[in-house]
């Protein structure tokens, strides 16, 4: 094999990095990327409601995934937590 296969690699993946950079562009409306936009709407969440509101939507879900799967639930996910993984998270 010659270098043309390390060109044809290499423009492949500018390509590829410049079809991301055009999403992230598209999907912040151009000012910022969606990670931004993310953290902003949760800072402004924040400084609304305070941090009592995030506590109350936590506690609501934890009651309903009690509800759902039962107190044990939390046994067996806990001690998964302590567990290392098998594979790198994605």
């Amino acid at each position: 094999m010659g270098n043309w296969v390390l060109d044809i690699f290499s423009i492949e993946v500018r390509n590829h990095m410049a079809i991301q950079d055009e999403v992230q562009v598209r999907h912040s409306g151009g000012g910022m990327t969606v990670q931004e936009a993310g953290k902003r709407g949760g800072e402004r969440v924040k400084a609304k409601y305070g941090t009592e509101f995030y506590e109350a939507i936590g506690r609501k879900g934890g009651e309903a995934t009690k509800e759902k799967y039962g107190p044990s639930f939390y046994e067996v996910i806990g001690q998964k937590g302590g567990q290392k993984l098998k594979r790198k998270p994605t």
